[in-house]
Formats: C-alpha cells, sequence, structure tokens
C-alpha cells in the first residue's frame, strides 16, 4: 500500500513540475539527519596555498590570483587587465588584529593584438 502511494506522489510531482509548476518536497526531520561533531572536522590551525595563472593571446585575456594561509593570516594578490588596458595589481592581507588590507597598483600594458585577423563584412543588396 505505501509503495502506491510512494509511486502517486512521484507521477503528481513529475508531472506538475513538467508543466511549469514547482511541488515541494517533504521536510526531513532534524532527527533523522546524521549528528555533526564540530570537533571531528575542526582544524585550530588551518592552512593552504593556490594560485592559477591565465594568459590568453588569441582572447587578450590575462589574469593571476594567489593566495596563501597560515592560521589566521591570509595574504596574497590577483591581478587583471582593466577595460583602458591597464593591468590592476592588487595585493592584500587579512588577520584578526587589523582586519582586511589591500594595496592596489595600476601598471600600462602592451597592446595585445589578436592573432586572427577579422574578414571585412560584406554587404550584398
Amino acid at each position: 500500500m505505501a509503495f502506491k502511494q510512494v509511486v502517486i506522489v512521484l507521477a503528481v510531482a513529475i508531472f506538475t513540475t513538467c508543466k511549469g509548476a514547482a511541488v515541494p518536497l517533504p521536510a526531513v526531520p532534524l532527527a533523522k539527519l546524521a549528528p555533526v561533531n564540530p570537533a571531528f572536522n575542526y582544524d585550530p590551525h588551518p592552512q593552504y596555498t593556490y594560485a592559477y595563472d591565465v594568459q590568453d593571446s588569441l582572447t587578450g585575456d590575462s589574469k593571476t590570483q594567489q593566495e596563501t594561509r597560515n592560521g589566521d593570516i591570509v595574504s596574497g594578490s590577483y591581478s587583471f587587465i582593466e577595460a583602458d588596458g591597464t593591468r590592476r595589481i592588487v595585493e592584500y592581507t587579512a588577520d584578526p588584529v587589523n582586519g582586511f588590507n589591500a594595496v592596489v597598483h595600476r601598471e600600462p600594458v602592451a597592446v595585445i593584438k589578436p592573432a586572427l585577423k577579422v574578414a571585412p563584412v560584406a554587404f550584398h543588396p
């Protein structure tokens, strides 16, 4: 009997969803979820380092970022080409005492020419 009820509820949910109407799902009681032990996942001194660099000569896309965390101290930098052709470089630090601080630099960038020539558009009457 319960199986038939589940099938009917699913069929109604699929039918109404296909017609564009959203069907709310029943809420799961918190007692049925697995308990989370915060002490199990807690890292008292988190550490990480990551970086990426994009240099696409075809599109002219040029951006970088690097960041390091050692406990509560985070430092890093990122850069990208702005619309006016300058490179913006942001160097930042963050810690519990001084908060977030950033220093912004701008540098001129050489003009990047597209690798492909664009053919003129021909109009035919």
